[in-house]
C-alpha cells in the first residue's frame, strides 16, 4: 500500500502540473466499428458448470480495490481488470486486462498461470486490438489517449475494455483522460454497466466523467479509482444530483439482464 500511495502522489503532481486543455485529443485511433457493439454471442451457450451462487443468466462483479475488479461468469470464468502488482484479486484470473497510465494498473510480470493477458496498449506501437471469446465471455477493447509523463499525449495508450457475458455488457473505463467522441460511442455499442474512475483529477473531472458515462447510456455506474473516502463522497454527492445511489455493504454485486434497473443508478461497492 505504501508503493500505491507513492504512485498516487506522483500522479497528483503530474495532474497539477498540466494546464487546463494541455491534453489535446488530436488523433484518436481509427477502429473498425462493431456491427453490433455488444452482440448476444454468448447467451445461448449453456454453462458446463454453474457455480452454486450464480444462475445461468447472472454475472458477478467484485470490487477488489483501486481499479481492479473480478468479473465472474456462470461457467466460472474469471476476468480481472487493471491487473497489477499492488492490488490483486484473491484468486488467479483466467483473463487479465491492463492499462499503462502508471504502475498500479499493470504488471511487467503477470503470473504465467493466467491464460490470457490483454494489454490496453500495443508494445509494438499503434493501437491495441483485442476481441476474443473465452468460455462464456467475450472481451474486446476500444482505445483512447492518455497524458504522458511529460505533459504530452500518449496516443492509443489506454483501453476501455468491454466484457460481455450472460447478455450483460460491462465497460471498464481504465484511466480515461478525455471526453468520448461519437466514434468511441459507436465502437463501444450497448453498455449496461460502467466501472468508472472518480478521482476527479488524475483522470478527468467528476463532471466530465459523469458526462462521458451519460453519453454511454449505462444502467449501472460503479465507482473506482478514488484515493480517499472524501473523494468518493464528493463523487457520490455530485452523482446523487442525477441518479439514485445505492451503498452496498458487500464488495460484490450479482446482475442479470432482466433485473437491470430501468433508471440509471450508482452502486458503491466497498473494496476488499
Amino acid at each position: 500500500m505504501k508503493r500505491l500511495a507513492v504512485a498516487a502522489s506522483f500522479c497528483l503532481a503530474l495532474a497539477g502540473a498540466l494546464a487546463p486543455g494541455a491534453f489535446a485529443q488530436t488523433r484518436l485511433a481509427q477502429q473498425e466499428p462493431q456491427a453490433e457493439g455488444c452482440p448476444r454471442l454468448i447467451a445461448s451457450r449453456a454453462p458446463r458448470v454453474v457455480p452454486a451462487s450464480l444462475a445461468r443468466d447472472e454475472l458477478r462483479i467484485t470490487f477488489v480495490g483501486h481499479a481492479t475488479f473480478l468479473i465472474e461468469t456462470p461457467r466460472g470464468l474469471r476476468a480481472a481488470t487493471d491487473f497489477n502488482d499492488y492490488v490483486r484479486p484473491p484468486t488467479l484470473p483466467d483473463v487479465a486486462t491492463m492499462n499503462r497510465a502508471h504502475s498500479t494498473h499493470f504488471t511487467q510480470h503477470p503470473d504465467p498461470g493466467i491464460r490470457h493477458v490483454l494489454r490496453g496498449w500495443n508494445p509494438a506501437g499503434g493501437p491495441a486490438a483485442h476481441d476474443l471469446i473465452v468460455e462464456d465471455m467475450r472481451i474486446r477493447n476500444v482505445v483512447t489517449n492518455i497524458r504522458d509523463w511529460r505533459g504530452g499525449t500518449d496516443y492509443d495508450g489506454n483501453s476501455i475494455f468491454v466484457f460481455e457475458a450472460a447478455e450483460i455488457c460491462v465497460a471498464h473505463l481504465g484511466h480515461l483522460h478525455h471526453a468520448l467522441t461519437p466514434e468511441h460511442i459507436k465502437a463501444l455499442g450497448r453498455i449496461d454497466v460502467a466501472l468508472v474512475p472518480v478521482d476527479g483529477g488524475y483522470t478527468m473531472s467528476m463532471e466530465d466523467m459523469l458526462s462521458a458515462v451519460e453519453q454511454m447510456g449505462v444502467q449501472v455506474i460503479i465507482p473506482m479509482h478514488f484515493f480517499s473516502q472524501m473523494t468518493l463522497k464528493r463523487f457520490i454527492d455530485r452523482a446523487a444530483e442525477r441518479y439514485p445511489v445505492e451503498m452496498s455493504s458487500a464488495p460484490s454485486i450479482v446482475l442479470s439482464r432482466d433485473k437491470l434497473p430501468v433508471r440509471t443508478k450508482v452502486v458503491v461497492l466497498p473494496g476488499r
